[in-house]
């Protein structure tokens, strides 16, 4: 899998693509493969406020459940209501359609401890 190089990455697996102070996050292609078929996701309302390293929800396979971690601090604005319904796009499309939430970021500069595709990659490999 080629890791989209405009994304930053964590340790626990989670993608974000920065837009100014707007960041739209989902769990990686590695995440995914490893959990196996995706059967419910738990999304945060809008308006919840999350610190990096914080508690987002969580993604539900047949295998197991696992906890979806704030990569960055900020304020949900957005959330993909469409995976209450097809859960099953985190698997189809992780790094685009698979998206789980947008946050507007309180701290932008906590990116710069996030990882680039090549570390990821790397971590992963």
């Amino acid at each position: 899998m080629a890791y989209p190089t405009t994304f930053r990455y964590t340790k626990e697996h989670e993608w974000v693509q920065i837009d100014g102070k707007r960041a739209r996050l989902g769990i990686t292609d590695h995440a995914q493969a490893e959990l196996g078929d995706v059967v419910f996701v738990e999304l945060p309302s809008v308006g919840t406020v999350v610190k990096k390293g914080g508690h987002l929800g969580t993604v539900e396979s047949v295998k197991a459940v696992s906890d979806v971690f704030a990569p960055l601090s900020g304020k949900v604005v957005e959330i993909n209501s469409a995976l209450e319904s097809s859960p099953e796009t985190v698997n189809q499309s992780p790094h685009a359609d698979g998206w789980i939430v947008v946050l507007e970021l309180s701290d932008p500069s906590e990116a710069n401890d996030l990882l680039d595709a090549a570390a990821y990659q790397a971590l992963v490999a």
